[in-house]
C-alpha cells in the first residue's frame, strides 16, 4: 500500500516536471522570438538611419557637384572670353605692326585694302550713340584706336568751328606755294561729331562737332586729311544722312618710337551691312618726304603721289589756303612763319574773284575736312 502510494507521487511529480519544463521552453523560445524581433527592428531602424544619412549625404553631394559644375562653366566663360580677348587683342597688335612695317614708294596708290576691304568691325556692337576715345600712349600719341557709334544727329556743319590749338606729336609746319603741307587730322571728323562731349557721351545741348580733343588728333599730311580721307568720311556722311547707324574706327598707325604717324587705318559698317570698308592710308604728301622719327621733312620733286578716284576737287591747288577756318583750325598760327603765310595768302587772294568764289562755295564746305 505504501509502495503503490509512493509509485504515484512519483508518476504525479514526473508529469509536473514535464509540464514545467515544456512552459519553460515555451516561454525560452517567446523570449528569443521577442529578442530577435526587437534585434530585427533595432537592426531595421539603423539601417533606416543609415540609409536617411546617406540620402542626406547623396543629397549634399549632388549639390556640392552642381555648384561646383556651375562654377567651373563660370571660370570656363571666362575663360574662353579672356581668350577670345586675348585672340582679338593680339590680332589687333599683328595688323598694327603690319601695317607699320609697309613702305609707301613714289607713284603707288595713296591707299590700300585690309581685310579684302571688309570690315572686321560687328554691327551688334552698335548699342548707343557714343564715341570711345582711347587714351594717348607713353609718348602722348594717339595710337590706339577710336570707334564712333554714330547716327544721323551726328552730322554737323561748319558754322561752330573754332581755331585749333593742340599741337599732336611729330607737328613741323611748312608751306609749300602758299599750300600748308600738314593738318591736325581729326580721327573722328568734326562733321561726323555733332553732340559727341570730349568724354565721348552724347550731350545734345552740344551743337558742334569734336574740336581741340587732344585723344583725337595726329600730325597727318594735307593731302590724305583731304585728298584721301575725306572721301571715306564722305561716305559715312551719306549713310548717316540716309537714316542709318554706323560704326566708325579710326587708328593711326606708328612705327616704334617715331611720333608722326606712318599712316591711318580706317573702317566703318552699317548697321544693315551696306556701308562697308577696310582701308589703309599712307600719310604721304606729293613733292615732300618725311622724317618720321620726328615729323620733320624736305622738299623732294620726286615723290609724286596719284590722286585717287573720288577726291575732291577745288578750284585751284591754293584754295584751302584762302579760307579762315581752314588756316585758324589747322595749319597756321602755330608759328610765326605760319602767320606770316597766312597774311601773304589772304593778301594773294584778297582782291581776287577766286577768294570769294572759293570761299561761299558749298561743295568746298561739305568736302573740306577741318
Amino acid at each position: 500500500m505504501s509502495k503503490r502510494r509512493k509509485t504515484k507521487t512519483s508518476k504525479k511529480g514526473t508529469t509536473i516536471g514535464i509540464i514545467f519544463a515544456f512552459l519553460f521552453i515555451i516561454y525560452a523560445f517567446g523570449s528569443q522570438s521577442n529578442g530577435d524581433n526587437n534585434s530585427s527592428s533595432k537592426q531595421s531602424s539603423r539601417v533606416e538611419r543609415r540609409s536617411s544619412s546617406a540620402g542626406d549625404g547623396s543629397s549634399k553631394e549632388t549639390s556640392r557637384h552642381a555648384s561646383e559644375h556651375a562654377k567651373a562653366s563660370s571660370n570656363q566663360e571666362h575663360s574662353t572670353s579672356k581668350v577670345q580677348h586675348s585672340t582679338k587683342h593680339q590680332k589687333t597688335a599683328d595688323l598694327v605692326a603690319e601695317l607699320a612695317a609697309k613702305n609707301y614708294h613714289s607713284g603707288q596708290a595713296a591707299y590700300i585694302n585690309v581685310n579684302g576691304g571688309n570690315s572686321t568691325l560687328k554691327a551688334s556692337d552698335w548699342t548707343s550713340n557714343h564715341i570711345k576715345y582711347a587714351d594717348l600712349d607713353g609718348l602722348n600719341r594717339t595710337a590706339a584706336a577710336n570707334t564712333a557709334y554714330l547716327e544721323s544727329r551726328n552730322v554737323a556743319n561748319d558754322s561752330l568751328r573754332t581755331t585749333q590749338t593742340v599741337y599732336p606729336t611729330g607737328w613741323h609746319q611748312k608751306f609749300i606755294n602758299h599750300t600748308a603741307i600738314i593738318n591736325r587730322g581729326h580721327m573722328i571728323a568734326y562733321s561726323l561729331s555733332k553732340g559727341i562731349s570730349v568724354d565721348g557721351t552724347y550731350n545734345p545741348s552740344d551743337q558742334s562737332g569734336d574740336q581741340n580733343n587732344p585723344k583725337n588728333l595726329f600730325t597727318q599730311t594735307a593731302f590724305s586729311n583731304q585728298r584721301v580721307q575725306t572721301i571715306y568720311e564722305t561716305k559715312v556722311r551719306d549713310a548717316l544722312r540716309d537714316g542709318e547707324r554706323v560704326i566708325y574706327q579710326v587708328q593711326p598707325i606708328f612705327r616704334g618710337s617715331e611720333l608722326m604717324a606712318r599712316g591711318v587705318h580706317l573702317q566703318a559698317l552699317s548697321t544693315n551691312g551696306e556701308l562697308n570698308f577696310n582701308v589703309y592710308l599712307f600719310n604721304v604728301q606729293p613733292g615732300v618726304v618725311f622724317d618720321y622719327s620726328s615729323g620733320r621733312s624736305k622738299i623732294d620733286h620726286s615723290m609724286t603721289v596719284p590722286t585717287p578716284a573720288g577726291a575732291p576737287t577745288f578750284y585751284d591747288n591754293n584754295s584751302f589756303g584762302s579760307d579762315h577756318r581752314y588756316r585758324s583750325h589747322h595749319s597756321t598760327w602755330g608759328t610765326a612763319a605760319g602767320a606770316y603765310a597766312t597774311y601773304r595768302i589772304y593778301k594773294h587772294y584778297r582782291y581776287h574773284h577766286d577768294y570769294y568764289k572759293n570761299y561761299s562755295h558749298p561743295k568746298y564746305h561739305y568736302y573740306h575736312r577741318y
